[in-house]
């Protein structure tokens, strides 16, 4: 345990997963959680200054990029002379430019100015790592995740068998799926799950089904994109308790990680690449650098700059066409026991390391 004294919140929410990773990678530390209310933003901005005023904490850590939650540390900064570091799995101005292209300027200008003031970046992969020290943060370490559960083989087995009957799916289908938020996109009529249904419908095979895992105004576009097929040979279950996760995992055969090739996707891991790898699914994804990085040859690489377009759709449908039990499981057998980059102890270690320095520094 350190003498830093760290004053911390998440933007995501109070009792979110991010709030539960930050809490993990500060566990060596004594920490002060700021609970954030998404419902009330300006409260939220409101208490975290008075509380940091109040305390006077060595360091305070945002997990997060939300506005309200950058713009208290910015405050801080500024008018108390307080540190702060923040830590994102995302490249927050092409992340929210896809969504609110109008909000383009103000929010390039926030990326910049959030990583110039900032006294450390915590990035969730080493690209994001190099976007902050390029935008002016003096400090960055890498932090990329890791797997909350673990499951034998012969746990997995049992899961895989329960699960499918539990939903339906036949026990000789083979399963893409995916595990993830389902947030639709307006601008490009997009949520994750779009790509596997749209190329389902271009299969002409009847021992191929989809098992989308996850909740979202997406779930909706999803459900009616499926017709006649929901509940037959596509499963769209909805959210699953987290302590669950693997277990739905190990119900399918084939895993999708769909990411853009652009300035969001070709930043990111996704947090559900450890749960991958911790449930032996094979992933078919983008060409993103990624999977060139950390994934070897238990991973499809399908063409195409963005999941929601037809060389990528249709890519994706010849591989369902063809694929193959034989085929899975040599890819299956590539998948390495354990990847250095999603060892818990190992990213506890240095996150406890790089903000000791930065403390000291700031003493």
């Amino acid at each position: 345990m350190t003498n830093v004294k760290i004053l911390v919140f998440a933007t995501k929410g109070a009792g979110s997963n991010d709030e539960a990773r930050i809490l993990k990678l500060l566990q060596n530390f004594s920490v002060e959680i700021v609970p954030f209310d998404r419902s009330n933003k300006f409260k939220s901005f409101i208490n975290i200054i008075q509380q940091a005023v109040q305390t006077k904490p060595s360091l305070v850590v945002m997990e997060g990029t939300g506005a309200l939650g950058g713009m208290a540390c910015l405050w801080l900064r500024w008018f108390f002379g307080i540190p702060y570091i923040f830590s994102s799995g995302d490249a927050i101005a092409p992340f929210i430019n896809l969504k609110y292209p109008i909000l383009a300027p103000i929010v390039n200008l926030y990326e910049r100015m959030l990583c110039r003031f900032c006294a450390g970046f915590i990035g969730w992969t080493p690209y994001l790592v190099g976007r902050a020290l390029t935008f002016g943060a003096p400090k960055a370490v890498t932090a990329a995740g890791w797997s909350y559960y673990d499951r034998t083989m012969e746990q997995l087995a049992d899961s895989r068998v329960q699960i499918r009957q539990q939903l339906g799916i036949a026990d000789n289908s083979l399963v893409f799926g995916l595990l993830g938020s389902l947030a639709w996109i307006q601008s490009v009529q997009y949520c994750y799950g779009y790509e596997l249904l749209k190329a389902f419908q271009k299969i002409n095979r009847q021992d191929v089904s989809i098992l989308v895992v996850g909740d979202g105004n997406g779930l909706a576009y999803l459900q009616k994109l499926a017709g006649e097929d929901l509940g037959k040979r596509i499963f769209l279950p909805g959210n699953v308790p987290v302590e669950q996760v693997l277990d739905y995992m190990a119900a399918m055969d084939v895993a999708s990680l769909p990411q853009s090739v652009d300035g969001v996707g070709s930043f990111r891991y996704t947090t559900k690449i450890s749960e991958y790898l911790a449930a032996k699914l094979p992933v078919v994804t983008s060409q993103i650098p990624m999977a060139y990085d950390i994934c070897g040859d238990w991973v499809w690489k399908l063409p195409g700059t963005k999941p929601w377009e037809d060389i990528y759709i249709n890519s994706l449908a010849n591989l369902m066409q063809e694929m193959t039990v034989a085929e899975i499981k040599i890819k299956k057998k590539a998948i390495p026991n354990q990847i250095s980059d999603f060892d818990l102890e190992q990213q506890v270690f240095r996150v406890t390391n790089f903000i000791n320095d930065i403390a000291k520094q700031s003493i």
